[in-house]
């Protein structure tokens, strides 16, 4: 059934975050109702609204780097493409950001 996937270890990995992110994010909210709240975004937002940017900005992130990767092996005179989990490191990273700070 999922054999036109690209199932390896840091896909699987990033789904599972995603998942349980929402799951955590959705017990969150029934212990503590969110609040509007204005960061560095250009609009009051909710923790759900944070999350939401977030995921899309860590994709963006992902297949950036998919995408650059062979390039960045060029101008980096790497031997290989460069690991899947930088791309990872940084989108966790970008999520944690944007749902602090956002």
């Amino acid at each position: 059934m999922f054999e036109w996937m690209a199932w390896t270890t840091p896909v699987a990995i990033f789904f599972s975050c995603i998942v349980l992110m929402l799951v955590g994010m959705t017990v969150w909210e029934f212990k503590s109702p969110t609040t509007l709240r204005r960061g560095f975004l250009p609009l009051e937002t909710t923790r759900g609204d944070r999350l939401f940017i977030g995921l899309l900005s860590a994709a963006y992130v992902n297949l950036i780097f998919v995408g650059i990767s062979g390039k960045l092996a060029g101008w980096l005179k790497l031997e290989g493409d460069p690991s899947i989990w930088i791309s990872f490191v940084l989108s966790m990273a970008l999520l944690a950001w944007i749902m602090r700070k956002g």
